[in-house]
């Protein structure tokens, strides 16, 4: 399976600058949204991806359209907005009341639309974490932890209409875990992860990320400080980027498999170089030294936003046909 977020074809990255201009109406848009969606559930399809996701076509780098639907924020500007783009010029809010999202992320209408796409394919979705949203809000005064009560809700409360809508397997992206926010310990931060996954009746994922903004990391990369926070996780499956270390850190998977799934992210997807099958095929096998092979899935590093299409697909295809070359050694 992908992480989540897939390349954008050419075409529709001009429309909707274009339909963001004004000029297009909301059928017009509705229309992109879809049609570039069937290219990117396609592009999985035909490289026999197992697990489907929608690309997150209509989520800028998975999260930031989703501050829009959160009320109690107000917008700050960048420190920067010369040069080459970066964590600095992200999106950054102060709170300013209660933050809450009375009409939900936009998730679940992602998830109706992708499931009414491909009805019989095993799909999943991602949504981003509590403290991925609350490494971009400073506090300006208010209680932090008022304010990771209410993102945890906000999440909790998504995860749960996205399974009322019949999702299986939710997935939670937290690159804020690495890094944690506003002074929580490594403890504190992976049990407000936990939080809001409780009582979500689905196979529940964790994506362990360092960043993946323009294809740059922002953390302290090495697994093993996480480890105690990691164990405390209350998830199925949890997601590791490995390709990018060089397979770093596949030896700590051991003890982990016994409690978690482990999905390994055996493709690179900060560098434009194009895996072969049987390179992808031997990081399984790195994998499979520690893990069982019912207890392993395989992904990428992180979402394919920050590649271009043509090397994106490329990359999904060697992932699929090393997984069926190691399947096949089995």
């Amino acid at each position: 399976m992908g992480v989540g977020s897939y390349a954008a074809p050419g075409w529709f990255v001009a429309s909707w600058r274009a339909a963001r201009k004004g000029d297009w109406g909301s059928h017009d848009i509705q229309e992109l949204f879809e049609d570039a969606t069937r290219i990117v559930v396609g592009d999985q399809e035909e490289v026999g991806v197992d697990i489907i996701s929608d690309g997150e076509l209509r989520r800028q780098r998975f999260v930031y359209e989703m501050f829009d639907r959160l009320s109690g924020l107000e917008r700050v500007a960048p420190i920067r907005r010369l040069g080459i783009g970066g964590y600095d010029m992200a999106p950054h809010f102060d709170v300013g009341g209660t933050v809450e999202a009375s009409g939900g992320l936009g998730a679940v209408e992602e998830f109706e639309q992708l499931k009414a796409m491909v009805p019989e394919a095993h799909l999943k979705v991602a949504i981003p974490g509590p403290l991925t949203f609350a490494q971009a809000i400073e506090l300006n005064g208010h209680s932090r932890d008022a304010l990771l009560d209410q993102l945890v809700g906000v999440v909790n409360e998504e995860a749960k209409a996205l399974v009322d809508a019949g999702a299986a397997l939710i997935q939670l992206d937290e690159p804020g875990l690495p890094r944690a926010p506003h002074g929580l310990s490594l403890t504190e931060a992976a049990d407000v992860i936990s939080q809001a996954l409780d009582g979500v009746q689905a196979q529940t994922a964790v994506h362990v990320c360092f960043g993946n903004n323009a294809g740059r990391p922002f953390a302290d990369r090495r697994i093993g400080p996480l480890m105690d926070a990691i164990e405390a996780l209350r998830c199925d499956v949890l997601m590791f980027e490995f390709a990018n270390r060089e397979m770093a850190d596949i030896e700590l998977m051991a003890s982990l498999a016994a409690e978690f799934i482990i999905a390994a992210g055996v493709i690179d997807v900060k560098n434009f170089t194009v895996e072969d099958a049987e390179l992808v095929a031997g990081r399984i096998g790195q994998c499979l030294m520690h893990v069982p092979a019912d207890r392993l899935w395989i992904t990428a590093d992180c979402g394919f936003s920050a590649l271009p299409r043509y090397i994106a697909k490329q990359k999904l295809a060697a992932m699929t046909e090393g997984a069926w070359a190691a399947r096949a050694a089995l």
